[in-house]
């Protein structure tokens, strides 16, 4: 045989479709098949003969036969045998002189054309097909039949072609009507696929905070692709209830979908174990690609015809995602801005470095919500850190060398640090997280121009407490804590310069009135020695002031090592010093002015006395005033000297 021979219940219904759908429609008008169009037919010709072998399966119609269906060219599509009895030699020569009638250019020359074998034991019939216009041959239907046997009517077999030609342009219909169908399917799709990108889009740029973005974009996606599963990759630090939003890691390296998605800026499509699928499609802004959306589906779902949509999806969520985060680094920095404002003010209030170590220390609690804060100065004379101000009691005034803890760490780089697991990481020893058993940590240099003055630790008992926000406002606020720091430092530096004698480093007279003004307010009694140097102007004329500066100095030095830290020593004029005894009685104060008078008497080179006057006030005085108390004490002096100096003498 030319080709495999079908028997009639082998006839099947491919419902194959071919050809583009403006043909389609130009045969449903009744417009002429062009010769271009004839290669594509193949399909449908073959379709409509199984249904017209079907239709006359019970009909004498079409006789016992041998029936074939040939192309334009003659070349055989389908064949069904309805003889009775297997193929022999003669039906080859029937069927050879068949296909040679149906090669003839044009086709056959009418559709009776009748031929047989040499012996006449078979004989055929070949029958054209054309379009309804009746110009085109479309096919030809062959019929091989036995010697003896009645041939069907010519109009009979005529009819059953126009059938054949009727069940063609059927399947055409219906190949077109289902395309349509797919075609109108398709539409709606993207119609729906459209409205729900739009109402995905404005839901999402309604939400103007980063939490409601991305619970936005999980819905979203679980709606709009309900086969797959969802999760969403972030590349930067954040914190969020829902579980599958996670951070974005690339320790996996390049085999990893999320990664290579977040790298590339490209969605990736890739088989995962066990069947499963998945689709990595990043999240893109304007600057930068901010996370992955993974969708995985299990064993089946392979279709990625939803990528351009998701695509499409993941932009938009970028975009949104990318407005929400920059309203709340805005909010932030504002918020930033009031606390850096506010905590400069309160700051530059006070010119005490001690208050301002603990008004530090009590608002870094506050702006970061820890556990502990801890301010450490540098002693640039001991080479140590001294615990300044700190809530955790144990660590108050404590002193560490330079090469210790995370102090060192922090004062060698002069760059701020953040510790996410103190337990896990442990890069260095530090007693305040060992002490407190904390765990997150930031920590900053107090930094004065070039130099590191200090350092500030921040500790929470929680593991990834702080985040990196955190970690770059502490670093601004040690900026201006160490401004307020230097400040006060200055002033405070300024102010001792002011109230202390450049030559004995004893306070000045100014400032001796002024405590004694603020002890006779609060106190019930004080004394006031007056000190001077017996024959000084002869020891400056003898040797010279500079060793009259050095006497002053050693006088000024036994007048310090004998009194209290709570007294006040003060030069009052020249050679003459004051020393201010709070809550001492005169006999008190008397036996520390004869102290110092024996000891400048033993300890000064050269050799010197001095004469002392004392003086006291009380509460039961007419007249409490720093002038009369200065009044008594030097008329106590010129007793003194009156008396051969080298005394003490009371007013």
């Amino acid at each position: 045989m030319v080709n495999e021979i079908r028997p009639i219940e082998a006839v099947v219904r491919p419902g194959s479709r071919q050809g583009a759908t403006g043909e389609l429609q130009q045969w449903l008008e009744g417009s002429p098949i062009s010769a271009a169009d004839l290669p594509y037919l193949a399909p449908l010709l073959i379709d409509s003969f199984d249904k017209w072998i079907l239709d006359l399966a019970d009909t004498p119609l079409l006789g016992e036969a041998l029936v074939l269906l040939l192309d334009h060219n003659g070349s055989q599509l389908a064949a069904v045998d309805r003889l009775n009895g297997s193929p022999d030699e003669e039906m080859e020569t029937a069927l050879t002189l068949l296909l040679a009638a149906a090669a003839l250019p044009g086709g056959p020359p009418a559709d009776r054309a009748l031929g047989a074998t040499t012996d006449g034991s078979r004989r055929f019939r070949l029958h054209p097909v054309h379009d309804r216009a009746g110009g085109q041959l479309l096919s030809m239907i062959g019929l091989v039949y036995k010697a003896g046997v009645d041939l069907p009517a010519a109009d009979t077999l005529r009819a059953a072609t126009l059938h054949y030609r009727a069940c063609f342009y059927h399947r055409c219909e219906r190949f077109f009507m289902e395309d349509m169908f797919h075609y109108q399917e398709k539409i709606h799709k993207e119609m729906s696929s459209r409205e729900a990108l739009f109402s995905a889009a404005k839901r999402l740029h309604d939400q103007i905070d980063v939490s409601s973005v991305l619970h936005e974009i999980i819905r979203t996606v679980e709606r709009l692709y309900p086969q797959y599963r969802v999760d969403l990759f972030l590349s930067q630090d954040y914190v969020h209830v829902d579980a599958r939003v996670k951070p974005l890691l690339f320790r996996h390296g390049s085999d990893d979908p999320c990664a290579r998605a977040f790298m590339e800026g490209q969605p990736v499509a890739e088989a995962i174990g066990g069947g499963g699928f998945c689709l990595a499609v990043p999240i893109r802004g304007k600057q930068a690609v901010y996370g992955v959306l993974l969708l995985a589906a299990d064993t089946g779902h392979t279709d990625i015809s939803e990528l351009p949509e998701l695509t499409m999806l993941a932009d938009t969520a970028g975009t949104a995602f990318e407005n929400a985060k920059l309203y709340e680094q805005s909010n932030l920095l504002i918020h930033e801005l009031q606390l850096i404002n506010e905590l400069t003010k309160r700051l530059n209030q006070s010119l005490r470095p001690k208050e301002i170590f603990q008004f530090a220390t009590s608002e870094l609690l506050g702006i970061f919500h820890a556990d502990y804060c801890c301010l450490l100065q540098k002693d640039k004379d001991t080479d140590q850190f001294v615990v300044m101000s700190c809530n955790f009691p144990e660590l108050a005034n404590e002193k560490f060398p330079s090469n210790y803890g995370f102090s060192s760490l922090v004062y060698r780089s002069k760059e701020p640090l953040i510790i996410s697991d103190y337990h896990a990481t442990h890069p260095v020893t530090s007693r305040l997280m060992e002490l407190t058993d904390s765990r997150s940590l930031i920590a900053a240099p107090i930094v004065v121009g070039t130099d590191v003055v200090g350092v500030i630790l921040v500790a929470h008992s929680s593991s990834n407490f702080f985040s990196y926000d955190n970690y770059k406002l502490l670093q601004v606020l040690s900026t201006h804590i160490g401004l307020a720091i230097t400040n006060a430092s200055l002033h405070a530096e300024v102010r001792h310069m002011v109230i202390t004698d450049n030559l004995t480093g004893l306070r000045v007279r100014h400032y001796l009135n002024e405590q004694i003004q603020q002890r006779q307010r609060k106190d019930l009694c004080g004394s006031l020695i007056l000190v001077d140097i017996d024959h000084f102007k002869g020891i400056n004329d003898t040797y010279g002031h500079q060793v009259g500066d050095k006497i002053l100095k050693q006088v000024s030095e036994i007048i310090r090592f004998c009194i209290r830290d709570s007294d006040i020593a003060a030069r009052w004029g020249g050679e003459e010093l004051a020393v201010y005894l709070p809550k001492v009685n005169t006999s008190q104060a008397c036996r520390i002015a004869e102290r110092i008078l024996q000891q400048v008497a033993a300890e000064t080179d050269p050799g010197v006395t001095i004469s002392c006057g004392v003086s006291e006030w009380t509460r039961e005085d007419d007249k409490i005033s720093v002038e009369s108390l200065f009044y008594r004490a030097d008329m106590a002096l010129y007793d003194a000297k009156h008396d051969g100096r080298n005394c003490v003498r009371t007013g």
